[in-house]
């Protein structure tokens, strides 16, 4: 009889954690007006539209951390080329690259998670830390993304979610 083994340590503490993030990026990606994708608030800001679609990309990110040896920024721009045209095609992205995540975090060994991952700009290593570490930055990325989202909402006039606890717009969920 086969038995299902357990995930790794740093799985069991990251999964709850990126199960309640992604729950409350959604909240925030859910509100942002495709209509206004194009918007920025300042010159040297994100569109609204980019910056969605970074904070929709980020915790996808754990994934791939998990399943390459590194990453070279090098290819960024031509990665990351097409941005989401619609809100529905956003959220699509989002909710695929979470789940991709929450999978690679369940298959992930304990070894895995203390192997080293490397970031890159061509021969220049910008990093290089255990897979942990990394995870672990990721998701503070992309809650200090999730921020920057945020107010984008409120320049906007979009009510702004509940997050880790209420807005001036709503209750804590």
């Amino acid at each position: 009889m086969l038995t299902a083994l357990a995930p790794a340590p740093q799985a069991q503490a990251f999964l709850p954690e990126l199960a309640h993030e992604l729950h409350l990026t959604r909240r925030v990606l859910e509100r942002a007006p495709e209509a206004y994708f194009g918007w920025q608030p300042h010159p040297k800001s994100m569109t609204l539209g980019k910056l969605s679609s970074h904070v929709a990309d980020l915790l996808a990110n754990i994934a791939s951390t998990l399943r390459t040896a590194e990453y070279d920024l090098a290819n960024y721009a031509a990665d990351h080329a097409e941005l989401p045209a619609t809100s529905a095609e956003l959220l699509r992205r989002f909710d695929a690259g979470g789940a991709d995540s929450q999978a690679a975090l369940e298959e992930a060994s304990a070894e895995a998670f203390e192997q080293a991952w490397t970031l890159r700009h061509g021969d220049y290593i910008i990093l290089q830390q255990p897979r942990t570490q990394i995870v672990r930055h990721l998701i503070s990325h992309c809650v200090h993304h999730r921020g920057q989202l945020s107010l984008y909402l409120r320049l906007l006039d979009v009510p702004v979610p509940s997050i880790y606890g209420p807005s001036a717009d709503e209750p804590a969920a």
